[in-house]
């Protein structure tokens, strides 16, 4: 399996996984799943967590650099936890991904430095509310698109606030892949009864 980061090389021997984990929406998963990070000293770089596709289920999305070996173990140890139906572990090239971000810039700054408007828009940026004050700008892309445009504005001095979600993602398959889990766990819980 060749795996990249998101800079599309691997750093230092670690790769970036995209680990999905599904669980019920039940008080205290989260402080489970991140218990078996800690105890294995690898660092979360980003976390999503939100309702999933399927009724009554919860999508964590979860980033982090380690090995091929480390990430099969995570994905092991974060399934055994009770409350947890699946996790599954992913390189960059079998999934969709994208990140947000906004930044508040200097509104005099922008409109004294003809520059700003031109960065914004070279990167694909949408300035999404204006006032005396400050600017509010938008931006969805991939981590470095969305690190290019704040570099690029940082450096005319203009950034005052900048904040950067956590990955959301989605497979590349047609279903999501719980949907069959949960399809042959009900078969096979019929086929029991039987």
């Amino acid at each position: 399996m060749n795996v990249t980061t998101e800079a599309g090389t691997a750093t230092g021997g670690l790769s970036l996984y995209t680990i999905l984990v599904y669980s019920e929406n039940i008080a205290g998963v989260l402080n489970q799943i991140t218990a078996v990070f800690t105890r294995r000293q690898v660092n979360i770089e980003s976390l999503n967590v939100s309702a999933s596709s399927t009724p009554g289920v919860h999508k964590y999305t979860i980033t982090c650099y380690c090995t091929f070996e480390m990430v099969k173990m995570l994905k092991a140890q974060i399934e055994k936890r009770i409350d947890v139906l699946q996790a599954r572990y992913f390189s960059d090239d079998d999934i969709l991904f994208q990140e947000t971000s906004l930044m508040k810039i200097s509104t005099p700054a922008m409109l004294e430095n003809a520059e700003v408007c031109r960065i914004v828009r070279m990167h694909g940026a949408r300035i999404i509310e204006v006032n005396p004050t400050y600017s509010a700008v938008e931006k969805t892309g991939s981590t470095e698109d969305i690190l290019s445009l704040y570099e690029s504005l940082a450096k005319l001095g203009v950034v005052r606030q900048f904040a950067r979600s956590g990955r959301i993602c989605v497979t590349r398959g047609f279903r999501e892949q719980l949907d069959d889990y949960l399809a042959e766990r009900e078969k096979e819980r019929q086929h029991g009864k039987d």
